[in-house]
């Protein structure tokens, strides 16, 4: 509904993980869970970058399908209790949605495994109080979630916002190498270098 884009990251083993289920629609849902079956892929983890409802509202379908919780910043757990509610105050929308529990808290510098790869838990807070990041070092990759745009930044005007706190966040995120591919939660790729250079959010 918001353009929110969910990544499904594997490699050569044919196992995966599963960043951002923001599917709303049955439309992708289905397309997901095809692609997972088409791609014969097996997901081992269901990752979050943050509590915010365009970025879990097909947690179900992943649970019910795989068996997978949500994984996520416990600082983002009260969020992910208020996901039904969220949908209401923030969107006008009664959902009838069964959301499975948090299934494991994510802290800094945590790794998590899949195949032959590995991603790095980067906390950033300042769109909301538990967002992270995840760092695929050996890819120079990284999924930024609402915290790093193309030439943009999430809104720091929600509940649990704050403008100096995504800056440091951003400056953490500034000490990737300038190749890095950055994924975000919304709109377009870009690099570290790019928004180094270009995002003036970055240059401050």
């Amino acid at each position: 509904m918001l353009q929110e884009n969910c990544y499904v990251v594997s490699d050569d083993t044919g196992e995966c993980v599963i960043i951002d289920c923001g599917a709303l629609y049955v439309e992708e849902r289905t397309a997901i869970v095809n692609y997972i079956r088409d791609s014969k892929l097996v997901p081992k983890h269901l990752l979050v970058t943050h509590g915010h409802l365009d970025h879990n509202f097909g947690n179900n379908t992943i649970y019910n399908e795989y068996g997978l919780k949500p994984e996520v910043s416990e600082h983002d757990d009260y969020l992910m209790r208020s996901l039904n509610r969220q949908a209401e105050a923030m969107y006008g929308l009664r959902l009838d949605i069964d959301f499975p529990d948090v299934g494991k808290h994510l802290s800094a510098n945590e790794i998590i495994t899949f195949g032959t790869h590995k991603l790095r838990v980067l906390t950033t807070p300042g769109h909301s109080r538990g967002c992270i990041c995840f760092v695929c070092d050996a890819e120079k990759v990284v999924f930024t979630g609402d915290t790093l745009f193309r030439m943009s930044i999430g809104r720091t005007d929600f509940e649990g916002g704050s403008i100096q706190q995504i800056i440091d966040s951003l400056h953490r995120l500034a000490k990737l190498p300038d190749e890095t591919v950055v994924l975000p939660g919304h709109g377009p790729q870009s690099t570290i270098g790019d928004e180094k250079r270009y995002n003036p959010y970055m240059r401050s």
